[in-house]
């Protein structure tokens, strides 16, 4: 192949999200290697994974690991919305313990139509809080949301008098634990999420837009998008999402309770950059953010398979982001070269 034609061939690599994925001098190899190359990583993970344990694949264990990371993934899909506008949430494990709590508390005292409009309420408001930090007072994302991360842990801690709220009521278990065609449904909001997440990201003017601001901010403003609007939105839906996912945890447990999720904002991050979108905005995908869940699901259910340290799963997983990243930066380097 000549190196016209092979240049031809690495530029026709086209990409969904934000933009063409080869440019200058990157072979077609390496094109195909950063934008499908985790899904090469979970390939071959999950063949490790059926012979490192035989029942891997059995429907009742893929049904729980789909129903174990549920919440991970449903706070993934905002996270992803955030980080295709160059920014960051370090606050969604607090949010994500407040509305559980929240959820749980009201539910006890109103009722669990108002305990779920409560939940919901306390995740939005989480939300809206980062988003008028960082995009109407322009603080710096990861000063604003460790900041509110704080704040938000102590009202939880406040609210439920660092006690549990416990709920026997089957009508609170529900959304934890209930079943749609035999699935639970904490899967089936988990890719209706994905589902929608992804329709609103790669299929709406909404979506274009997000890219248009994590890849060129002052090029967005300057087109006349309101990009404070924008960037407000995704910690807005992100504080939604984690507020739902809050709710499911304390549902599943019938516990509401402030100390949980402390590495849950972990587990997100890891999950959309394994996944293959970028720190610096701009590019990214849903579909990316799925095979990042099914990674670290995965090495999750490996992890507990084989009786592996829960210490040693939190280096395995902080050694695989930092992986993702480092392999991410070199690629993008290599794709402007």
């Amino acid at each position: 192949m000549s190196r016209e034609t092979d240049t031809a061939a690495s530029s026709a690599v086209a990409s969904d999200d934000g933009g063409a994925v080869a440019q200058g001098r990157m072979g077609l190899a390496e094109a195909l290697l950063l934008r499908y190359g985790m899904v090469g990583v979970l390939l071959v993970l999950l063949v490790v994974a059926v012979i490192l344990y035989p029942g891997f694949l059995a429907p009742a264990n893929l049904r729980d690991l789909l129903n174990q990371n549920s919440a991970v993934g449903i706070i993934a899909v905002g996270m992803t919305l955030i980080l295709l506008t160059g920014g960051f949430d370090l606050s969604v494990g607090a949010t994500f313990a407040l509305s559980g709590t929240v959820f749980a508390g009201v539910s006890l005292s109103q009722g669990v139509l108002v305990g779920t409009l409560a939940g919901l309420g306390a995740g939005l408001a989480a939300g809206l809080v980062n988003g008028v930090l960082v995009a109407l007072l322009n603080v710096n994302p990861f000063v604003a949301t460790l900041g509110s991360s704080s704040a938000i842990s102590g009202l939880a801690f406040i609210y439920s008098n660092s006690a549990p709220f416990i709920v026997e009521e089957t009508e609170f278990r529900n959304l934890g634990i209930a079943r749609v065609a035999g699935i639970p449904l904490p899967v089936v909001i988990l890719v209706v999420t994905f589902v929608v997440g992804w329709f609103l990201v790669h299929r709406t003017t909404y979506g274009r837009s997000i890219f248009a601001v994590g890849g060129n901010r002052e090029a967005a403003r300057l087109s006349g998008m309101p990009v404070a609007w924008l960037v407000m939105s995704t910690y807005v839906i992100t504080g939604l999402l984690a507020g739902l996912a809050g709710m499911i945890s304390a549902s599943r447990l019938g516990v509401g309770q402030a100390d949980v999720g402390s590495t849950i904002a972990l587990d997100v991050i890891a999950v959309v950059v394994i996944g293959g979108t970028s720190l610096l905005g701009g590019e990214g995908a849903i579909w990316r953010s799925v095979v990042g869940l099914l990674i670290l699901a995965t090495l999750t259910n490996v992890f507990f398979s084989l009786n592996v340290d829960q210490n040693w799963q939190l280096i395995a997983k902080g050694t695989i982001i930092v992986g993702a990243v480092a392999l991410d930066a070199y690629l993008r380097r290599r794709e402007t070269q």
